[in-house]
């Protein structure tokens, strides 16, 4: 069978391999109401690769009634047009994601229609404005429904009228209700970007997060300073050379370097399937040795940098200070001060539930991986303890039993899912298994919470499949 020459003969793919794999096909959901408004059975916060992936795997289980909602304009959902500043993206191309791994929804599918099979095979990496693309094309292909320029707020228990447990999502176009909801928050995480106090507090025209909006161009002629020494530090230190900047530093407090992905080491089934079914002394051992070594930066990325002469990466030198001073900033660090015109943490994220508008109903009792296993000494990470410890099905869990049991029904696929399941909801290269996992995790509890309704539905089935002749049997 030859390879679709075109987008339209892709599309007709696809469309056959979604009917070819639709089976179970029965819908077994009722609509619910509250209060006379409609319930969804789930409610996705956050239309990026992480959110329709979840609702591409829900619809595959016959659980229509969802909606998924984005802050953001159409077509700028995720990191792809915004804060990521590499040139393409980091997993390799031919790793599945949102396609669940059907094959004509894959992103080689849908380059090679488009550009022909030469030209992905030419291709190194996935250009990152492409990839916005396919998620693009992927979202109308599929039928995922998203409404873009909402933003979600606190989250509060509610009840079905037919007294089933439901929750009510306060949003900018007013209140919205659903069964389930999924943060599908990517690297936001539970939590948000994170720098160091005494750079927060430096007047906010000398510093800025690497995920934020930043106006490159005012940097031509400047010397920046960019603190970290992970791929994102590398991408933001390059776009500011690249627009112009007399100099960049860059500063890792390692004295050497880590050019170890460990990214790539843990890319196999057993690991991304099962981690999340270990016991919690293994889950931490292998989280805490892989996010203590965070991650790594590519050739290609350093590359990009170092071939500018005016970029220094300054090693074994962290940041221990920093003041205002003279309309520039001056950063204190292990060998002295360091004078620069613009600072740029790339720093990560940080967690902390208290941080998440959608949360703060509940925040103080989500459990935290704190609350649950104290590692031994030599393993121990303030840091990674601060990271939500979830249930088997990626819901929170309380940390007082009791006080908040309606937050089982919010279920997490983001960067906070990484102590509990390993890469499972910020990485493209665990999609294709953890979104289906999610998902189960979502039918599960509108299955237990539909059973009485269920049983009765089997008790009143009497569609008879063979019909009988009467004339043919015997009853004495």
């Amino acid at each position: 069978m030859s390879s679709p020459s075109t987008l339209l003969e892709l599309e007709a793919d696809v469309a056959r391999d979604l009917d070819l794999t639709a089976h179970p096909r029965a819908p077994w959901l009722l609509p619910k109401t509250a209060g006379g408004l409609p319930v969804r059975d789930c409610l996705v916060i956050g239309g990026g690769q992480c959110g329709l992936a979840v609702a591409f795997a829900l619809k595959r289980d016959k659980v229509d009634n969802i909606l998924v909602i984005d802050r953001a304009e159409s077509g700028r959902e995720g990191p792809w047009v915004t804060y990521a500043r590499m040139h393409a993206l980091r997993s390799l191309k031919d790793q599945t994601g949102p396609d669940l791994r059907l094959p004509s929804l894959t992103y080689q599918a849908w380059h090679e229609a488009q550009f022909g099979s030469a030209d992905f095979a030419a291709m190194v990496l996935i250009p990152k404005e492409l990839w916005n693309d396919y998620l693009a094309w992927f979202r109308r292909i599929t039928g995922i429904p998203v409404r873009n320029g909402i933003t979600a707020g606190r989250i509060t228990p509610a009840r079905t009228d037919d007294d089933l447990p439901c929750l009510s999502v306060e949003t900018t176009e007013g209140p919205m209700l659903a069964r389930k909801v999924v943060l599908a928050t990517g690297q936001e995480g539970v939590g948000g970007p994170w720098m160091p106090d005494f750079v927060t507090a430096l007047p906010k025209h000398l510093r800025t997060h690497a995920w934020d909006a930043i106006d490159f161009s005012a940097l031509r002629g400047k010397v920046v300073a960019v603190l970290g020494a992970g791929a994102s530090a590398f991408d933001n230190a390059a776009t500011a050379l690249e627009a112009g900047a007399t100099e960049v530093h860059l500063f890792c407090r390692r004295a050497e370097p880590m050019v170890v992905q460990p990214h790539r080491w843990l890319t196999f089934a057993g690991f991304l399937r099962h981690l999340g079914d270990m016991p919690d002394e293994w889950r931490w051992r292998f989280m805490a040795k892989i996010l203590g070594m965070r991650e790594g930066f590519a050739q290609g990325t350093y590359d990009r940098a170092n071939a500018h002469p005016n970029f220094t990466m300054q090693i074994g030198r962290p940041w221990t200070g920093a003041r205002a001073e003279g309309g520039r900033v001056v950063l204190a660090t292990t060998r002295g001060d360091f004078t620069a015109d613009f600072a740029i943490c790339g720093t990560g994220v940080r967690m902390d539930p208290r941080a998440v508008p959608m949360l703060a109903g509940c925040a103080e009792n989500v459990a935290l991986w704190s609350d649950r296993y104290t590692p031994p000494a030599a393993e121990a990470n303030e840091r990674l303890a601060s990271f939500p410890y979830l249930a088997p099905d990626f819901a929170f869990v309380e940390q007082r039993p009791g006080e908040t049991p309606w937050i089982r029904d919010i279920h997490l696929f983001g960067i906070g899912t990484s102590m509990s399941f390993g890469p499972a909801g910020s990485s493209i290269n665990a999609m294709s298994i953890a979104a289906p996992r999610i998902a189960a995790g979502v039918t599960r509890g509108l299955f237990a919470a539909d059973m009485p309704r269920l049983y009765a539905d089997l008790e009143a089935y009497d569609v008879p499949q063979v019909v009988l002749e009467e004339s043919r049997l015997a009853t004495a």
